[in-house]
């Protein structure tokens, strides 16, 4: 764990947690997306990046998969993160990923980002509101409203009907919640059972309110080989945030 300088806000009391521990599979065999080269630098250091830039978040916690921690301390001394970091190893499941981030958080940290590793492209200015959400509301999450017309279908092959789009949102990262928020969902969904694949889910089952936080800018997340120009093209400054 790196030491934090003692100046300015540098010990506000939010964290991030990166999750950094999930398989990548559409990517192909044997490719870890986290680690592809992408405007000049492997996609999860761009991630990395935007959380240790952050005002609002004083520290950040990596979650990895097992026989990965060498890799992502090499990376924090090639590209000189500043802010105190620690890596765990990550579940079976998400929830269990961010289960074991949110066990390594420091006792004073009130609120914390739940960010994909794989989705390089997140401003400061969306992490921020996020954090003000939450802050204010318990839970929060970048989403954008849906603007496509979205169909539904039972077998994937025949239409069944047209959902109504208006009231539709896609939701990205961060996910933010006060730490207790999300702590006491997490904690019903692990004693119900129950796999989640989206933290505000959690919140959901337990009836806590989830506030919309508009991502205006382009936050797209490393899935498939064909998302990595268009991810290009955003880091290099050739489409503006």
């Amino acid at each position: 764990m790196r030491l934090p300088a003692a100046t300015g806000n540098f010990y506000c009391m939010n964290a991030a947690i990166l999750v950094a521990a999930g398989k990548g599979t559409r990517m192909g065999a044997g490719v870890d997306k986290l680690f592809l080269e992408v405007a000049g630098r492997p996609v999860v250091a761009h991630t990395w990046r935007r959380f240790d830039d952050a005002e609002c978040i004083g520290e950040i916690i990596l979650v990895v998969r097992r026989g990965m921690r060498k890799a992502f301390s090499q990376l924090a001394e090639k590209y000189h993160f500043q802010k105190p970091f620690h890596i765990v190893i990550g579940g079976a499941e998400r929830q269990d990923s961010v289960w074991n981030g949110l066990e390594a958080l420091s006792p004073a940290s009130e609120i914390v980002a739940i960010q994909d590793a794989a989705r390089p492209c997140t401003n400061g200015e969306l992490i921020a509101a996020t954090v003000r959400a939450a802050d204010e509301s318990g839970a929060a999450v970048a989403a954008q409203p849906v603007t496509d017309t979205v169909k539904e279908s039972a077998d994937g092959r025949f239409i069944q009907r047209t959902l109504d789009r208006s009231r539709l949102w896609s939701v990205q990262t961060p996910q933010t919640f006060r730490i207790e928020v999300i702590r006491r969902a997490l904690a019903e969904v692990r004693h119900r059972g129950l796999v989640f694949t989206d933290d505000t889910a959690a919140c959901e089952l337990i009836g806590q309110q989830v506030r919309l936080v508009s991502s205006v800018a382009p936050n797209p997340k490393v899935t498939v080989p064909g998302d990595l120009p268009f991810i290009e093209t955003l880091l290099t400054g050739k489409i503006g945030f």
